[in-house]
């Protein structure tokens, strides 16, 4: 594959995630909507069930990592290239704004329509249920942190997962972190998931909108990309430790 192919796979891939999470957000939340109500569970599953469509989609170009913070482990890991990083950080988060966008433009009327501003944000970026950033901050990392060591262990080898099985337990295992840790930041575990939306909310025409919280903005952006880094050194030294053990 090429580089360009690389980073078009994962701009739509990323598109798609952000399509689908922020609509099923929209969905689950504005005030008019058939699904208001659908509660968390819905939204777990939804998420988890986006990024597995969206891996099946684009991952056998890129690897699907539609994801920053993953991209930036595997690069400082060896298993990516660093000099694709720039590349398919920028079209994650481009991807991310596209899928936000589209998102907005597919539930336009219902938003229009929802009176309060803090819906209006919290169906594109997080936020957390209590302020409280340094905490936050651990919430994030630990999240981000079993979702690399999670994804690292769904695809080594020793594993034998099924050929085609990955993306959806890569979807299962966002699923089971948004149940374990969503509750208190809305398990952003991704930069480009908040940081894309969040843009987009600041950019786009919406009405009665309010402000994009950029205060917050930082928390989901740091984060995830230290949890990604610690999965990584966790996943590699309980390997190395293990081979050991058994040679």
């Amino acid at each position: 594959m090429t580089p360009s192919s690389m980073y078009l796979a994962e701009f739509i891939g990323t598109a798609s995630l952000l399509l689908l999470g922020n609509g099923i957000n929209m969905t689950l939340s504005l005030r008019k909507s058939f699904g208001k109500g659908g509660g968390w569970m819905v939204t777990c599953f939804g998420w988890g069930l986006a990024v597995s469509m969206s891996a099946y989609l684009t991952g056998w170009v890129s690897g699907a990592h539609l994801n920053p913070a993953l991209s930036i482990s595997l690069a400082l890991s060896g298993r990516l290239a660093l000099n694709l990083l720039p590349g398919y950080i920028i079209a994650q988060l481009l991807g991310a704004m596209a899928g936000a966008t589209l998102a907005y433009l597919t539930n336009k009327d219902l938003m229009d329509d929802e009176p309060d501003a803090g819906t209006k944000l919290g169906v594109f970026a997080t936020g957390p249920a209590i302020e409280n950033k340094p905490w936050n901050l651990v919430t994030e990392i630990v999240g981000t942190t079993i979702l690399v060591v999670g994804i690292l262990a769904i695809g080594y080898e020793s594993n034998e997962v099924g050929s085609g099985m990955g993306p959806f337990l890569v979807g299962m295992l966002i699923c089971v972190i948004g149940m374990a840790t969503g509750g208190a930041t809305g398990f952003a575990i991704n930069p480009a998931r908040d940081l894309g939306p969040r843009i987009a909310h600041a950019l786009l025409p919406i009405k009665g909108k309010g402000g994009s919280n950029w205060q917050y903005a930082w928390v989901p952006i740091i984060g995830p990309i230290i949890g990604a880094v610690l999965g990584v050194l966790f996943f590699d030294a309980f390997v190395g430790k293990c081979i050991t053990c058994i040679i």
